[in-house]
């Protein structure tokens, strides 16, 4: 029988962001439980190289040590952004909880206020990821001006950092992150997807702890939103299905759209709000010049339960069998086997 006394173990990142939104489930899980939690800090290979991340692969470089502690037994459960989890789910570890998602699309943070088409004829654009890079310069392809993306690493701070002390015009970072540590306001822009699409699973949380701990893996997925979780596994599905690690130049977003209620049938979140009969997915892979993307999309039937996964990974599968077919291993670089 669990002792209610003892505190549960939550490993996160040692990260500003990380330990902001790890407080935020430690704050749900304590209200659902009525049990301590103790947030137990954790480096991360991601968190201690200096390369980029283009250059160490990207895939599972932030989760690998809070995966290692959760296998241990060091650690109870494990808060990660969904977007730097490998879509390969080890079977000694389920994926408790998807909480509602936070604000998907990237922000920008410009001197002066200015918009991206705003920005100066060759403005210097701070960004890490391939994926941003790519769409970033197709964009300024197409207002007729030329940019210069500058890969940077650090955090949130250091990032933004750049732009004040003039070694950079702009960065681009997610707004989920500027947002749970409360520096959305400085965001000059807020970057529509229709121009650059986030990553696969940006701005959701993972939750995740042993297999075998099937009473806390109940309790968790009580903070489970089935539309969030719908959304995301198509379009990890297509990440994976392209054979692309988390660093790849590949963006994907899944749209929800409101018609008559529908009600997730593990008896996770309730919304008074319409619920959806379609999901509607983009993506995109390019070049880091933005010289050449395939862009696809599809839209998709909601069947009677959002908890029906295998929706969700037909969908992913099948629009990337199309963007593959359309050239967009050859856009990848090293792809991910």
């Amino acid at each position: 029988m669990t002792d209610r006394t003892t505190p549960l173990r939550l490993g996160t990142r040692r990260s500003k962001l990380a330990m902001a939104q790890s407080g935020q489930i430690a704050e749900a899980v304590r209200e659902l439980t009525g049990r301590a939690v103790e947030l137990v800090e954790i480096t991360t290979y991601g968190d201690t190289s200096r390369e980029h991340l283009a250059q160490i692969g990207g895939t599972g470089v932030f989760v690998s040590a809070l995966r290692d502690a959760l296998l241990a037994g060091d650690i109870d459960f494990a808060v990660h952004s969904l977007k730097d989890l490998p879509t390969a789910q080890p079977e000694e570890l389920t994926l408790a909880a998807v909480p509602e998602r936070e604000d998907p699309r990237d922000a920008l943070i410009a001197a002066g206020g200015l918009t991206f088409a705003q920005l100066p004829e060759g403005a210097r654009i701070g960004t890490g990821s391939p994926r941003r890079m790519a769409q970033l310069n197709a964009w300024a392809r197409t207002l007729g001006k030329r940019i210069e993306t500058v890969p940077v690493r650090g955090n949130i701070d250091t990032r933004i950092g750049f732009v004040a002390n003039g070694e950079l015009d702009a960065v681009v970072l997610a707004a989920a992150g500027l947002t749970r540590i409360g520096r959305i306001s400085e965001a000059t822009q807020l970057l529509s997807p229709d121009m650059v699409l986030p990553a696969p699973g940006q701005g959701a949380l993972a939750i995740e702890c042993a297999a075998t701990n099937v009473q806390l893996a109940a309790q968790l997925a009580d903070l489970d939103d089935p539309y969030t979780r719908a959304a995301v596994t198509a379009e990890r599905s297509l990440l994976a299905a392209l054979e692309a690690g988390c660093s790849a130049p590949v963006g994907a977003l899944a749209d929800l759209s409101p018609s008559s209620r529908l009600r997730s049938s593990t008896g996770g979140p309730q919304r008074d709000e319409q619920a959806v009969t379609e999901l509607h997915l983009r993506a995109v892979v390019g070049t880091t010049d933005g010289s050449t993307l395939v862009q696809l999309s599809t839209t998709g039937h909601v069947p009677a339960s959002l908890d029906d996964d295998a929706t969700w990974l037909t969908m992913g599968r099948e629009l990337a069998a199309e963007m593959l077919a359309k050239g967009a291993a050859g856009l990848m670089g090293e792809r991910a086997l």
